[in-house]
């Protein structure tokens, strides 16, 4: 336990050396230590772990330095660490250290940055310290800290490339949209300061459930509510979630920390570390679940429409996210954080294949440039094929055990069962068919592109590694699908066992139309497409069901349009007529000092006289 401090400092000393030492560091030294100072973190939280076990698994503090003292505030830098925190920051250091190791090999030639390697791999030191810091933090400022550190590192890899405009406003996007989620968290984490008189995390809990639980729960929805427009912004859910396609302009390598280990885990993570307010509130667990659901039904079909390969799988994220808010709405609660980690797997291992693919293709992203690149890619063609089988959630794969986990408590909620089931069965059918489109068009097919494989041992070896995971990982939680089984063992289902086989089928009826469709061709997809209704339903799932427009036209038009009024210097009469007035205030007053002593006590006599004048009138 000890070592605990070790997990996030390690990342920061890299950040720190690859930040100050940036122009003077060859390139070998670099990767070293950006991969080495996470793998060092990921050793350490592996020995943390198996301390906090060998401990009996209770929860412990280790008290670093207190922050400040100010009037009986004081508030410490403690770090924290249960069940929660440590698969948390498992995820974080073992799929973070092997996506730097894979960014070694992916950055190396770089042709856009091609000073920017050392720096590249600072901010993504720096972002792996910060989210560490947001899971393990003991109280609400250490985990704010972190929260507004991943966004700050999110807006710097997101724009890497930010000779490009688009790049920078793709950045810029992120971290207004997300600064909107964090304006409404820093609101409940105040509010819950005001309310329970403390910023430790679980103490704030405890005084919550003495104070609301079987009385009035008013303040605990209106907390929890809070709280959930903070998640949405960083995880990428309704209706913040517009930042997230956008946010693949940045190298792959990003795209797969931001989506696997670090960022859009932070709302899941969030709302699991303070569930008891979510309890205490059934109103706003309720929220979250339909948060959820709406945006992995949403995201599901944007990402069937899709063709640049890393949005189809950035909708997918948004999707995979949605069915963990929608596990903690719905309270299996194990089950979201047992998603989170198998995602974390196949996600990581998704994003790595497709960046291997895009550097074979001289950095091509249209899927419709693709094609039979099976044999020419071997490696990253299987590694996807592991990848996409476990996000369509296929039997005895990491993504089914922790997904059909999630749709079968679902079905047992007391008021909605069948309703949530439904729609989650329905988003898991077109996971598994925009899935196979992918396949079959990335790698199956007319060959319309030159592939050339330059992956090094770097690269694969990473991609060897998740595969692995992403195909047995799912045998690590096997108590929580135990625990969503009747008498928590595989018999007597009843009506359990239909629920539970049709929703295992789903992935496979998604593969076959999926094959039908884009593999077989039964259906004309590209006349459907072109039709009237066709183009205006792709359209509209391309777009992300128009909630891009919908900002577009409701806050950045009517901005932009008052901005233009300047031109007619309206704008800056405004401010010119405050400035005047300002000055005016400023000479008048300027005029009472004059340098006279006699000036100055006949001033004074004035007043005095005319005070007690008031006076006398008030008591007259």
């Amino acid at each position: 336990m000890d070592l605990l401090w070790l997990v996030p400092a390690a990342p920061l000393v890299g950040f720190l050396i690859l930040f100050v030492l940036h122009d003077y560091l060859p390139k070998v030294v670099a990767a070293v230590v950006g991969a080495g100072s996470v793998g060092v973190s990921a050793l350490a939280a592996l020995l943390v772990g198996m301390d906090y076990y060998e401990a009996g698994a209770e929860p412990t503090w280790q008290l670093l330095w207190t922050w400040m003292s100010v009037a009986g505030f004081d508030p410490a830098i403690r770090l924290y660490l249960d069940g929660l925190a440590l698969a948390m920051t498992g995820v974080i250091t073992g799929v973070g250290f092997l996506i730097h190791v894979y960014a070694t090999g992916y950055m190396w030639n770089d042709h856009e940055e091609p000073e920017g390697y050392a720096r590249f791999f600072a901010y993504m030191n720096l972002f792996v310290f910060a989210m560490l810091m947001l899971v393990l933090g003991d109280n609400l400022l250490v985990l704010f800290l972190g929260w507004e550190g991943v966004g700050l590192c999110s807006y710097l890899l997101i724009g890497f490339y930010h000779r490009d405009p688009a790049n920078g406003y793709a950045a810029r996007k992120a971290f207004v949209v997300t600064r909107v989620g964090d304006t409404f968290m820093a609101l409940g984490l105040f509010l819950m300061f005001r309310e329970l008189g403390t910023i430790e995390i679980q103490q704030s809990l405890t005084l919550a459930n003495e104070q609301w639980s079987g009385g009035d729960t008013t303040m605990a929805l209106i907390i929890g509510l809070l709280l959930l427009g903070g998640a949405v912004g960083k995880s990428a859910q309704v209706p913040l979630q517009t930042w997230l396609p956008d946010a693949m302009a940045g190298p792959t390598p990003v795209s797969a920390l931001i989506h696997a280990a670090t960022m859009v885990t932070a709302g899941v993570y969030l709302i699991a570390r303070m569930h008891d307010i979510f309890l205490i509130s059934p109103e706003a667990q309720l929220a979250v679940a339909v948060v959820g659901l709406a945006t992995l039904f949403i995201a599901s079909f944007t990402a069937l429409v899709q063709t640049d390969i890393k949005r189809v799988l950035a909708f997918s994220t948004m999707s995979q996210i949605g069915y963990m808010f929608f596990a903690l709405g719905v309270g299996a609660w194990s089950a979201a954080i047992f998603h989170l980690m198998t995602h974390a797997f196949f996600k990581a291992l998704l994003f790595l294949s497709a960046g291997s693919v895009i550097l074979a293709l001289h950095h091509e992203q249209d899927i419709f440039k693709m094609g039979g690149l099976w044999r020419k890619l071997p490696i990253p063609f299987a590694s996807m094929l592991i990848g996409s089988i476990c996000l369509a959630a296929l039997p005895f794969t990491s993504g089914f055990f922790s997904k059909d986990v999630i749709m079968l408590t679902a079905f047992e909620h007391a008021s909605h069962g069948l309703v949530f089931w439904g729609g989650a069965a329905i988003a898991a059918f077109m996971t598994a068919l925009y899935t196979t489109r992918m396949m079959i068009i990335v790698f199956f097919g007319e060959e319309r592109s030159e592939a050339h494989d330059s992956s090094r041992l770097n690269m694969w070896g990473p991609l060897l590694v998740l595969c692995a995971l992403s195909l047995l990982g799912g045998w690590f939680g096997f108590g929580v699908v135990a625990d969503v089984l009747p008498d928590g063992g595989l018999g007597e289902f009843s009506h359990f066992s239909a629920v539970a086989l049709v929703t295992m089928a789903m992935p496979f009826l998604g593969i076959f139309v999926g094959w039908l469709v884009f593999g077989r061709r039964v259906i004309d997809v590209e006349a459907l497409a072109a039709s009237k209704a066709g183009n205006a339903l792709k359209r509209f799932f391309f777009g992300g069901w128009g909630f891009d427009w919908l900002y577009d036209n409701a806050v950045v038009r009517p901005v932009m349009w008052v901005a233009r009024i300047n031109k007619g210097d309206i704008v800056d009469w405004i401010y010119r007529i405050t400035v005047a007035v300002t000055r005016g205030a400023h000479h008048v007053g300027s005029l009472t000092q004059s340098g006279r002593l006699r000036w100055y006590a006949a001033n004074m006599a004035f007043g005095l006289a005319l005070f007690f004048l008031i006076v006398l009138g008030v008591i007259g």
